[in-house]
């Protein structure tokens, strides 16, 4: 009898779309070893999402931050304000036209129509990315539309990730959101208080209000700490209650954070202006372990 081989290589579209997939993939393998570290517990449909998602953020990132400077100041006539509208402006053509010859902008595009987010996630993530080219001292108000811009909006975008093709009431889903959002917020926060010496000095800027880096005391950083705690607490209510697939990263990047958070408000003040903190990679695989034993946050 013929054995017939039933695997199928994709072809055209469906090709182009794995090839560009697979280029947003070694993206957060390259950037990322916490939130990379997570994802790899994720199912692989929805690792792949999570994935492309993450790849765009990153291509923004370094355009306000990091590569697209470099380039300027090795002689390149990049424009960040004029490279970072005019990804935005491609990623709103992707979702359109379902193409883009920009891979990572494509793989995005393909996420954003399949699991279901649109301009009303991204626009905010654009704005606020924006902010980063001109503001570096922010007041309450503006503080709170960077971070819902910058990171409650990509925690909503992987929920949708997340959570696609299965089915929660309404007020489910609207605790799903409030956890994602806080989730998104004290990652974000935990990453300010980690990089202090890096926005200020490299940078120039000031992410929360009122703060200046150089009077930063022991109490202030009691009181972030206390704040990201409390939104990390808020988003442990709705771990449980995603998908099977997803929990188990979501608990170790709910962990991982966590524990660079314990970290920095063991730190006396002076240092963290000086230093940045991480949690050792001993440490990050030991939490690992113990999701996959099946512990969750508290």
């Amino acid at each position: 009898m013929n054995s017939q081989d039933t695997t199928k290589r994709p072809t055209g579209l469906a090709l182009y779309t794995r090839a560009a997939e697979k280029s947003s993939s070694v993206i957060i393998r390259e950037y990322s070893t916490s939130f990379g570290l997570a994802a790899r517990l994720l199912e692989p449909k929805v690792r792949q999402h999570v994935e492309n998602i993450y790849a765009l953020v990153r291509v923004a990132d370094e355009i306000v931050d990091g590569s697209a400077a470099e380039a300027k100041l090795a002689g390149g006539r990049v424009d960040p304000v004029h490279a970072l509208d005019d990804l935005e402006k491609e990623v709103y053509r992707a979702l359109r036209d379902q193409f883009s010859a920009n891979l990572v902008v494509h793989a995005f595009a393909h996420t954003a129509n399949t699991v279901g987010f649109d301009r009303r996630l991204i626009t905010p993530f654009f704005e606020s990315m924006r902010m980063d080219l001109w503001k570096t001292v922010h007041s309450k108000s503006s503080f709170e539309k960077y971070v819902y811009g910058s990171a409650e909006v990509v925690g909503l975008m992987c929920l949708q990730a997340f959570t696609f093709g299965h089915e929660y009431s309404n007020a489910e889903r609207e605790n799903l959101v409030a956890g994602g959002r806080a989730l998104g917020a004290a990652f974000q926060k935990v990453n300010f208080l980690r990089d202090l010496a890096a926005d200020s000095d490299a940078l120039g800027r000031s992410y929360f209000p009122g703060l200046k880096v150089a009077e930063l005391t022991d109490a202030k950083r009691d009181e972030l700490v206390a704040d990201i705690r409390a939104d990390l607490a808020m988003s442990s209510i709705s771990l449980r209650m995603l998908p099977k697939g997803s929990r188990k990263a979501v608990a170790a990047a709910h962990l991982l954070f966590e524990a660079l958070n314990d970290s920095i408000a063991k730190t006396p003040a002076r240092y963290l202006k000086l230093t940045r903190i991480s949690v050792p990679t001993f440490g990050k695989l030991l939490i690992i372990i113990k999701v996959l034993l099946g512990g969750l946050p508290k």
